[in-house]
């Protein structure tokens, strides 16, 4: 019975952690709060996809690529830098403080409260294409 509760023990490891490693580029995962208030923790390098209202817009980023810069505050209060490569695609217009946003895509995490970037497509076709949606247009 010991032998069988071992067995079962190491079958369960085994499969949470291909599940953990079996997380593809094009997972969507939604940065929102948990049924008890607590933000979900989303792994550097997930795609993510959700909405919020501008809260800052700040100057762009010149140094390398360039890349449009804004802050979001999603519904759960969490702010999220959008990092808009302008080299790749085209700057979302007509953008003001408390606009909604939509976006998709790659997450990494800071002290506050993460960045994402990718919203653009990838001239290599080496990554998921991301997009950023304001006022019915799509920018990609």
């Amino acid at each position: 019975m010991r032998k069988l509760w071992g067995l079962l023990a190491l079958v369960v490891v085994a499969i949470a952690g291909y599940q953990r490693f079996d997380r593809g580029t094009d997972q969507a995962v939604t940065l929102a709060p948990s049924a008890e208030g607590r933000q979900h923790v989303v792994a550097d390098d997930t795609q993510v996809h959700g909405s919020g209202v501008v809260t800052r817009i700040l100057p762009d980023d010149e140094e390398g690529s360039r890349h449009q810069r804004f802050i979001l505050r999603l519904p759960s209060g969490q702010t999220l830098l959008v990092a808009h490569n302008i080299d790749l695609a085209p700057r979302v217009t007509d953008l003001d403080v408390g606009d909604t946003v939509e976006y998709y895509g790659e997450y990494q995490a800071n002290p506050k409260g993460g960045v994402v970037h990718w919203t653009h497509r990838d001239p290599s076709g080496r990554h998921v294409a991301g997009w950023l949606r304001h006022a019915g247009q799509t920018f990609q």
